[in-house]
């Protein structure tokens, strides 16, 4: 009992010690490709698409079937015969009558079943580049929600760290009014300023809360799972202003350029109902009728038995359909000539989805470099005023706007950090490499 004790205490404190663990974006990423629900649903269906080719591959296979019968002629048709002038009513069959038979069959040529077998073919590819884009969709949503919850945090810390200050400034204020050195107004509006700050780190916390909770959705974890973020920085690159566009590789056009080999497989299927088709066959079968239950039965029962078996090819020549073939194939050129026109308009908006990312981080960029700025200047500022309040040259006013303008330019500077991930994120998309973010 003592050793399943520290059993249980050991795994109980490993999974504290696990769940305590910061999740890195590419750990979110590989837990989400693993467990979110589009991913298991796109990998379903690849494994579908094979049964789906062995479908079709069995109508290229020989056909083997087996029948019996057992059959009694309650009532037995009698059918007129006329000898000699006389008319007589003779049954036309016996009470029972009892069969087995089989029958086997081969396609040597039909055009139609080898198209549909390279169509079932290409599905799968589709199917494997579906689960490309599925994953891509999930990375997306995965990596911008995660850097919304890096960037909610950072904020929180400099809320926090605006608490701490203004909580100090606070203390000193009510120590000096005690004193007779400071005013009930200055203390008031200490501390009215400070109920301000922790209504808004509050406010901060519940958006943690809610944009973590869509993280674990995105990711496909339960909601109740803790997760703890990494306390590092957003590591800022202007590599992506020189990439080039590189529409090729986006998994839209692979997929609209496969499902018009799909098209081109359906039309050839249609255009193959004017070629001929050959099978051969073969059948056997065994018959006993009688005025007694057949089987086991003899002739000495007045049950008789026989067989017959056959083979021969079956030739389908196709003459005229009344135009529907012809129908049908002008139907899916159509719908050809649609993905085309889907093709470009893919590619004109992938363009624009690059130009504009590239334009965003270049931004983002540049806001970063003014914020930083901004940061360092409200920084300054605010220790020279702390400076100059405590030595009474400076007033309140002059240090709680210092103190709001320096927050201000820090929340600034991490939804400028913000941006540019997200700008990152949309121009690796651009490039077809978001799987990137996982190797």
């Amino acid at each position: 009992m003592k050793t399943i004790k520290i059993t249980l205490i050991a795994l109980l404190t490993a999974f504290i010690a696990k769940a305590q663990e910061p999740l890195t974006l590419k750990e979110a990423l590989n837990y989400a490709l693993e467990h979110k629900a589009e991913a298991k649903q796109a990998t379903l269906d690849i494994e579908n698409s094979q049964y789906q080719i062995e479908e079709v591959r069995a109508n290229a296979l020989p056909r083997i079937d087996a029948e019996a019968t057992l059959l009694n002629n309650v009532k037995i048709q009698e059918m007129p015969l006329t000898m000699g002038g006389q008319t007589q009513m003779i049954p036309f069959n016996l009470k029972w009558n009892s069969g087995i038979s089989a029958t086997a069959s081969q396609v040597l040529f039909n055009q139609a079943v080898f198209m549909g077998l390279k169509a079932a073919r290409t599905a799968k590819e589709f199917y494997i580049i579906n689960k490309d884009l599925t994953d891509e969709q999930i990375i997306e949503k995965v990596a911008s929600t995660y850097y919304q919850v890096y960037q909610t945090k950072a904020m929180l810390r400099t809320i926090e760290t605006t608490i701490a200050s203004t909580t100090k400034i606070k203390d000193i204020i009510e120590n000096s009014h005690k004193n007779g050195l400071a005013t009930q107004i200055d203390l008031d509006r200490t501390k009215v300023s400070l109920s301000n700050i922790k209504a808004t780190r509050q406010k901060i916390l519940n958006a943690i809360d809610l944009q973590e909770n869509a993280l674990k959705f995105f990711m496909g974890m339960d909601v109740n799972t803790p997760i703890v973020m990494p306390e590092t920085t957003f590591n800022v690159d202007d590599s992506g202003l020189l990439a080039e566009n590189r529409i090729e590789n986006r998994t839209e056009i692979h997929l609209l350029e496969k499902q018009k080999d799909l098209l081109e497989y359906k039309r050839k299927s249609i255009v193959a109902d004017y070629y001929p088709s050959l099978a051969a066959f073969g059948n056997f079968a065994y018959q006993g009728m009688g005025d007694k239950f057949p089987w086991g039965g003899s002739p000495a029962d007045k049950v008789y038995w026989m067989n017959t078996s056959a083979v021969g090819l079956s030739l389908k020549i196709p003459i005229f359909s009344g135009f529907g073939t012809r129908a049908k194939v002008r139907q899916v050129d159509i719908e050809q000539r649609k993905v085309d026109v889907q093709i470009n308009d893919t590619k004109q908006a992938l363009a624009l989805d690059f130009k504009n990312a590239q334009k965003s981080l270049e931004n983002a960029l540049i806001t970063i470099d003014i914020q930083k700025d901004n940061v360092s200047l409200a920084k300054s500022i605010l220790s020279n005023i702390q400076n100059n309040y405590t030595h009474g040259l400076a007033t309140l006013t002059d240090l709680l706007n210092a103190e709001n303008a320096y927050t201000e330019a820090e929340n600034n500077y991490t939804t400028a950090m913000l941006d540019y991930k997200l700008a990152q994120i949309q121009l690796i998309k651009a490039q077809g490499e978001l799987k990137s973010l996982v190797d």
